[in-house]
């Protein structure tokens, strides 16, 4: 395959193979069942749930009774909930390849990128779990919680039968019970086109957002390949920066993945207003380095080159499975495949957040789910179901969201949400004055609903709807004058299938 073909089916991957193989509940296969982890394999979950905690008091380290691999939201959650069950203290320990005990993620390509004269958000702000309104969990937190902290040094081996880990470094470290949260890894051009040039960049954790930063400072030019979150995200804060942005991808409208062509083409001319440019149904041949080995421009398949100093890849994620593989991969979705309670098929290791393969029950189909509601969910569920007899099967609403052009000084501040399921028909009402609400019909029966710039109340209705998924009347949704109509409407079906 030529490079030029290898870059085309990367970028198209934003909205195909990426959000099927890798990507978001909203867009996984429909599977028949959703009972896919053995019954024999539960069973015995079931059993090391009550022997895990005998077996740990033999360990030299009492610490390691419970090992969560990975240091991003979900650690950070599940930390809160051990601390909050009392079995924290002398019997957590967290291994994480980063510098920082667990943040929260979403920040990164937003505050964080606020230009330096505008308030940008800096660690300790934004460690977990303040992002739900929780505490500060600063490293002096764990320390206080009697949690154990291995920093920068990652997994890199697992011996099922011996219960033990083995680090970078070479630290063996066993454990009683194992919670994998590895989360994902960037998705990035392959290097013989580029892809790991000076001024480059992709962004996953705290290390990224720093050398993007670095590059900003200095960048005139910036090119952001990719139409999805971080590509829009990106293109906002670069916009705060007064930066000439370009934003190149495969598709004909942004994030197509959950945005109808209508909802689309309104971001866009948002984008265009504040002087971003938009290269649409475009494929990259390769990026151009200058005599001193940093990107100069990017050159795409028609042959024309867009000259850029700073370029950020945006073209999804992939399941950071590491070397779980042996655990069990979900081959439709990617990720390790869990039950209900986030327990793989062997007893005794979990795995939670974006790494995990999970029963949506709400859609009856295996889904993995990039974002942080979820992994805050997630994280809770698993460590409940563990230290107690708690067995309930996990039932994830999926939601999205984004908020951009938050800084000082911007002409007007972007904050959408999303509940629900992307399928079947749509009714769009608003004109993007702020608002805009799109709502997805599906059988006569409300699946999906979007809202740009909601007050507070209109936005804590959404998941109610999505969840409720009530009958609703598309022809009296489609003649509403505003969206504060539209949304009363489907209120009032809700109200209905309650008497119901």
């Amino acid at each position: 395959m030529s490079s030029a073909s290898v870059c085309r089916a990367r970028m198209s991957s934003i909205s195909q193979a990426l959000s099927l193989k890798h990507g978001l509940s909203l867009w996984c296969p429909q599977l028949a069942s959703v009972n896919l982890i053995s019954e024999s394999s539960c069973i015995a979950s079931a059993r090391f749930s009550r022997r895990f905690t005998v077996s740990a008091s033999s360990f030299a380290n009492e610490n390691r009774e419970y090992v969560i691999v990975g240091g991003g939201n979900s650690a950070g959650y599940a930390a809160r909930t051990f601390v909050e069950h009392g079995l924290a203290d002398g019997k957590l320990c967290i291994i994480s390849k980063e510098a920082h005990a667990p943040y929260e993620r979403p920040a990164l390509t937003k505050g964080y990128l606020f230009p330096l004269d505008k308030k940008p958000a800096r660690l300790p702000g934004f460690h977990t779990c303040v992002g739900s309104g929780g505490e500060r969990q600063t490293p002096e937190w764990y320390n206080e919680k009697g949690i154990e902290m291995i920093y920068e040094d990652p997994v890199t081996n697992i011996d099922v039968e011996k219960q033990t880990l083995k680090t970078n470094s070479g630290k063996l470290v066993k454990y009683g019970a194992l919670i994998i949260a590895t989360g994902c890894t960037a998705s990035r051009f392959p290097d013989k086109i580029g892809g790991n040039l000076g001024g480059v960049h992709y962004i996953r954790d705290v290390a990224d957002a720093n050398s993007l930063i670095s590059s900003l400072e200095k960048a005139k030019k910036v090119v952001v390949v990719g139409g999805g979150y971080i590509g829009m995200e990106v293109a906002a804060a670069a916009v705060g920066w007064k930066l000439d942005t370009t934003v190149i991808f495969p598709e004909d409208h942004l994030m197509t993945r959950l945005f109808t062509p209508s909802l689309g083409r309104k971001y866009e001319e948002l984008y265009l207003d504040y002087g971003v440019k938009f290269v649409k149904g475009a494929s990259i041949k390769h990026l151009e380095a200058g005599s001193d080995g940093r990107v100069v421009g990017v050159k795409l398949g028609n042959g024309s080159t867009i000259e850029a100093d700073t370029v950020v890849i945006g073209i999804g994620a992939k399941p950071a499975v590491g070397p779980f593989e042996s655990i069990g991969l979900n081959s439709s979705v990617g990720g390790i495949q869990v039950d209900g309670q986030f327990r793989t098929n062997i007893p005794g290791i979990f795995a939670i957040g974006d790494v995990a393969a999970f029963p949506l029950k709400i859609y009856n189909r295996i889904a993995r789910v990039e974002h942080v509601d979820h992994a805050r969910r997630s994280a809770k569920h698993c460590v409940q179901s563990l230290l107690t007899a708690h067995t309930a099967t996990y039932d994830y609403l999926p939601s999205f969201y984004s908020r951009v052009f938050e800084y000082e000084g911007s002409q007007r501040k972007v904050w959408w949400q999303f509940f629900g399921d992307n399928v079947g028909e749509t009714v769009e009402i608003g004109n993007f004055d702020p608002k805009v609400a799109t709502f997805w019909i599906d059988s006569g029966k409300l699946k999906g609903v979007f809202l740009e710039s909601g007050s507070p109340e209109e936005f804590q209705l959404l998941p109610k709807l999505a969840r409720s998924q009530p009958s609703v009347d598309i022809a009296k949704l489609q003649k509403a004058s505003s969206v504060e109509e539209a949304l009363e409407i489907a209120q009032s079906s809700l109200q209905v299938e309650a008497k119901v």
